[in-house]
This record gives C-alpha cells, sequence and structure tokens, in this order.
C-alpha cells in the first residue's frame, strides 16, 4: 500500500465565488496558474476539454518546462457548482495516488476563500512530491490572484 501525505493551502482571492468558478471550468485557467512549475498539454487536442463530474481527461504533464512526467489523468469525481466543490483523482506514472479537492466558500463581498487539498501517494518519493507540491499549489493560488486582479 502507497504511503500518502495530504497537502492543504487555502487563500483569500478577490473575487466572489461565481467568479471563481466560472474560470475554474475553463482549461486555460489551469494552463495559467500551473506555469511555468508544470504544463498540462490535451493528449488530443482535437477533444474538446469540459471538466464536469464523470468526465476524464488526459494531458501530457512536465514539470518545469522540460521534464515529461508523461500522461496525466485527471477524472473528474465531483463537480459541485451548488457547493463550490470540485474532486479529482487524479495520477501519472511518477505520482499515481493524486487526489484534488477544491472547496470556495465566501468570506466578504467580494472575497473567497479558496482551498487546494491533495492527498499525495507516491511510495517512498512521497517526502519529496510532498514538498514540490506544497509550493506548486502556493505557487497557483497565487497565480489565482493575478488573475483575478487582471479581471477587475
Amino acid at each position: 500500500m502507497a504511503r500518502t501525505k495530504t497537502v492543504k493551502v487555502s487563500s483569500v482571492f478577490p473575487a466572489s465565488p461565481d467568479e471563481i468558478w466560472e474560470r475554474l471550468t475553463r482549461v486555460e485557467t489551469l494552463q495559467y496558474i500551473a506555469a511555468p512549475f508544470a504544463s498540462f498539454s490535451p493528449e488530443d487536442p482535437a477533444k474538446e476539454m469540459v471538466w464536469r463530474e464523470g468526465e476524464t481527461s488526459k494531458f501530457h504533464l512536465r514539470i518545469l518546462g522540460f521534464l515529461s512526467v508523461g500522461a496525466h489523468t485527471i477524472q473528474v469525481r465531483r463537480f459541485d457548482r451548488a457547493a463550490y466543490t470540485i474532486e479529482t483523482h487524479e495520477g501519472n506514472k511518477t505520482v499515481p495516488i493524486w487526489n484534488h479537492r477544491i472547496t470556495i466558500s465566501q468570506v466578504g463581498k467580494s472575497t473567497s476563500r479558496y482551498t487546494d487539498e491533495v492527498e499525495l501517494g507516491v511510495g517512498w518519493l512521497t517526502g519529496v512530491v510532498y514538498i514540490w507540491s506544497n509550493m506548486f499549489y502556493r505557487h497557483r493560488q497565487r497565480r489565482w490572484v493575478r488573475l483575478l486582479e487582471k479581471s477587475s
């Protein structure tokens, strides 16, 4: 059985939950907030990328733009706008367990708390991936804030 660790990063964003949710539904948002730590290129660029419950998407994942991890699969388990929650089961040959939960809650008139919670399982590499993931999700949330501030 793989050893797992959980990364949890939370920030207050300058936008309402609805504004964040609308951007969250776009694959382009994932690509923007992940760069340059990680790049996600659809394996089938002709296929329409849609985030919805039950959908599975495959990407070619590169770390720092050059280190190929190969195919990364994202299976959407929950996509609940009413609860502002997304849960995915993800993985690739390097990180077989990457279960990601995103939650959004309103904290003010035009501010929201955004939380990434990720269960990682990589066997003996779990500690290293845990450290990288902490940096990655903090980076993603900084990029989110930059994206939201640009649009306001």
